[in-house]
This record gives structure tokens, C-alpha cells and sequence, in this order.
């Protein structure tokens, strides 16, 4: 059931938020090495707290031996086709070469074969270098590109491909089978991150349900955290919370494919961008945050927060887990030792759900949002509805 119909269910239209951005009261991990402050900042402008844990660390151009092979090979032995797959990738590769001072034999090479732009940004990247693309796809997508070769037929050509740090699934493989000779272009390589601390206290937020989001703008850095997470014995539990729990965000299909293949589910934004990755957050979010009519007020259940009408109200980690235990059965009485089982870490004394659930109505700041039922536990004070909804206003 999506967002607008949730909130049609229960008989009141969602009031139009004003005061805060529709990632307000969300907790977003960012596993991003590169461009991490950028993505962090969109996320922030929309409301969103922010856990930052770079997955992983680049190696400079200039110190990666691997590219300048690579830049020698092709300055000394022209090939067929150049593939440019990545304008940071594509322009580091260039000013390395300046560095080595090899800058003008490699662009002089560039311009006696046939260049390839994967997308409009490596297309630009490839022009400032005052070099001209002779084909660009418009879906930025490497399969495409591999189509056209294909098409044209590659046996006994000489194709560069600057590699960018994802995976490349079958690309250079295909290339291969096909009988072309393929000289792999490493403009930069990934590596574990220096200090491990941010991203196990990332795992440890997620594990925990601590986080509402992890986005990743890279397939190696979905495979560091996975692998972080098996060397300390928590994958497990990691594969458990990401889908139903903890959305996984990817900029793309490519980023994706180390979690699709652990069976986790993920999202993506049509535009592989950074800006359509938040804009995608702001309405994946927020439509499965539980929103309802409780008490004359209008409640919807976020991350760490909860919206009251149009007021963010901060609430504990435990007064949340009661809060989302009551909101799996709207209406309903669940019991104290139900709830007692959703508090992290509460033991067996159920005193624990009434201090809970006192400092929960605190936070709320309208306690006849909760109802007591004697001898029994508690319900949401959810308001009548038009018959035949299936939700209780009373039990």
C-alpha cells in the first residue's frame, strides 16, 4: 500500500507539511568515499541526520603504477577504440599523464582512433581534453555501448577501456570472447578504508535498525561493507534489517549487483545522479513511515522522530519501539509483555514498558495519542473511520 493510499485508509487527506523537509526525523548512512559532503548535504537540506562512513579509500592516479603501464602501453602501441566510462575517471587519467609528462603523446593517441563516451558528463570531460567523441549513448549504459561494438564487430581490434571502480559485469569478458585484445585502463583502484571506525559504527546503527537508509554510489563500496560485516560475524543480521528495515539506495544497477546478489532488494533512481538518488529518498521514506489518525492529531511514525501535525518530536530508541509495536496493529491492545519484548534490551520486568511508555507521552506532548487499557496494556487512540476500513476505533 503506498503513502497517499495509507493516508486516504484512515480517512484524513495528509496535511501539507511546511516546517520541515520531507526527510525530517530520518537517520541516512552515506558510505561514500568520494563526493560523500556533497550527497551528505542534499540529505541534510532535506532534514535528514546524517551517519557518514566512507566503505572504502582511493588510491591517486599519479601514485598507481597499474595506470601508468597502461598509459605507456597505449601510447606505444595505438588502439582500435578508446571507451571512456567516467569524467572524474577520464580527467584524472589525462592530468596523470600530464604529470608523468606523457600528457600529449596520449591525447595525440586519443585522436587517431574511434572514441567512445558512455555519457553526456564523460562526453564533456572528453571535449575540455580538446579531443571529440565520435559516439555517446543518451542512456549513459555500458550495455550499450557494448552493443555497438559488437555490432560493428571487434575480432582483432585493439580496445582501451578506462575502468571506474564498479564492476563491469561481462563487459571486458564479452570484449574478449568476441576476439578483440583488451588493455583495461585502472584509473583509480579501491581500497579498505584507513580508519574502520565509522563503518562498524555504521553496521552497528544498522544492525540495530538505528538507521532508516544506506546509500551506496558505488558497487565496491556495497561489497566492503557486506565483507566488514562478515569479518565480524554480522552479515547475518546485516541481510536481515536491509530491505524491510534499513532501505538500501544505490545510484544505479551497477552499484546494486553485490547486494542483489544476497538476495537484498534495492532502490534506484532513474537518473544515475546524485541529486535523483535524494529526491528518490525523499519519497521512498516517508511512504513507509506508518501515518495515521490518532486522537483528533495527525501522526506520522519516522526514524527518531515522530510528526504531530506539523511538529517534529524527537522520541528515545525505546519509546520508538513502542510506538512501532503499537502501529503494526492500529487501534488494537497489544499487551505489556509484547511490548516489554520490542524494548531493546529491557529484561523481564515489565515496569520497563510503563517508564518507556510515560517518557514516550512526554516526547509526543499529546498523551491521549496512547490509551491505557486496564489490566490489559495500551492501543493507539486511532479516530473512527467509515465502516468496512478493517481498522478498530475501539476494541
Amino acid at each position: 500500500m503506498d503513502d497517499e493510499q495509507q493516508h486516504v485508509r484512515h480517512g484524513q487527506a495528509r496535511p501539507e507539511q511546511r516546517q520541515y523537509g520531507p526527510l525530517a526525523g530520518f537517520t541516512v548512512g552515506v558510505t561514500a568515499a568520494r563526493r560523500a559532503e556533497e550527497l551528505g548535504a542534499l540529505l541534510q537540506r532535506r532534514g535528514a541526520s546524517v551517519v557518514y562512513a566512507p566503505a572504502l579509500r582511493i588510491v591517486p592516479l599519479a601514485d598507481d603504477a597499474e595506470l601508468l603501464a597502461a598509459t605507456k602501453e597505449i601510447i606505444d602501441h595505438a588502439p582500435d577504440v578508446v571507451v571512456a566510462t567516467t569524467a572524474i575517471g577520464f580527467r584524472g587519467w589525462v592530468e596523470a599523464a600530464e604529470g608523468w609528462g606523457l600528457g600529449e603523446a596520449l591525447l595525440g593517441r586519443m585522436r587517431g582512433v574511434e572514441l567512445l563516451a558512455r555519457g553526456p558528463k564523460v562526453k564533456g570531460a572528453v571535449r575540455a581534453a580538446g579531443l571529440t567523441e565520435e559516439w555517446s549513448p543518451e542512456s549513459e549504459s555500458l550495455a550499450e555501448v557494448l552493443d555497438r561494438l559488437l555490432a560493428e564487430g571487434v575480432k582483432g581490434r585493439r580496445i582501451a577501456v578506462q575502468l571506474h571502480g564498479e564492476l563491469m559485469p561481462g563487459f571486458l569478458e564479452t570484449l574478449r570472447d568476441g576476439g578483440a585484445e583488451v588493455v583495461p585502463v585502472p584509473v583509480y583502484r579501491w581500497m579498505p578504508p584507513e580508519d574502520i571506525g565509522p563503518l562498524d559504527r555504521l553496521l552497528d546503527a544498522a544492525v540495530s535498525r538505528g538507521l532508516d537508509a544506506i546509500t551506496f554510489t558505488s558497487a565496491p563500496a556495497a561489497m566492503s561493507l557486506l565483507s566488514r560485516a562478515e569479518e565480524r560475524g554480522v552479515l547475518d543480521d546485516l541481510l536481515a534489517v536491509l530491505g524491510p528495515d534499513v532501505l538500501p539506495a544505490c545510484v544505479g544497477s551497477v552499484t546494486a549487483l553485490p547486494l542483489r546478489e544476497r538476495g537484498v532488494e534495492t532502490v534506484q533512481p532513474e537518473r544515475f545522479r546524485l541529486g535523483p538518488l535524494v529526491q528518490l529518498l525523499c519519497t521512498e521514506l516517508p511512504g513507509r513511515s506508518p501515518a495515521l489518525s490518532l486522537s483528533g492529531h495527525w501522526v506520522e511514525i519516522r526514524g527518531h522522530a515522530v510528526l504531530v501535525d506539523d511538529d517534529l518530536k524527537p522520541v528515545p530508541p525505546a519509546g520508538m519501539a513502542l510506538l512501532r509495536a503499537l502501529a503494526r496493529r492500529p487501534g488494537w491492545v497489544v499487551g505489556r509483555a509484547e511490548l516489554l519484548r520490542a524494548l531493546p534490551g529491557a529484561g523481564r520486568d515489565e515496569h520497563a514498558v510503563e517508564t518507556a511508555m510515560a517518557r514516550l507521552r512526554t516526547a509526543l506532548g499529546a498523551p491521549k495519542l496512547i490509551q491505557t487499557v486496564v489490566k490489559r496494556g495500551y492501543r493507539l487512540a486511532l479516530d473512527p473511520v467509515e465502516e468496512g476500513d478493517g481498522q478498530p476505533a475501539s476494541d
